[in-house]
């Protein structure tokens, strides 16, 4: 089972492992607060991707693609994931965007979930 939550949300026994998969740690929050298993920051969109992308969300679908894209050559950490969900049952993505519909995270959970 793979979770999604915002970082700034509180912590819960029931988030299992928790994985961060921005590229850049959250604004004002320090690790303790966060309560991070692990951070993938290299599982992220692009600096150009999340530029280009500012969470608009008329451009959601275009977004997909072009991540689905860039995970193609993150093999490595798409295997670490999947392995992770299957030892821990319970894993959070978690993530700092304000658009709980619209971001990585999201389309990381969806594409993970459909391979």
């Amino acid at each position: 089972m793979i979770k999604l939550k915002r970082v700034y949300d509180e912590p819960s026994i029931n988030d299992g492992y928790r994985i961060l998969v921005d590229r850049l740690w959250p604004r004002g929050l320090k690790k303790e607060q966060a309560c991070i298993d692990l951070w993938l920051k290299d599982v992220a969109p692009s600096a150009e991707l999340r530029a280009w992308f500012s969470h608009d969300p008329t451009k959601w679908e275009e977004f997909k693609k072009r991540y689905r894209k860039e995970l193609k050559e993150k093999t490595e950490q798409i295997r670490q994931i999947k392995h992770l969900a299957s030892e821990k049952h319970v894993i959070t993505f978690v993530y700092a965007a304000h658009n709980k519909e619209h971001n990585n995270a999201v389309s990381l959970q969806e594409i993970i979930l459909k391979n």
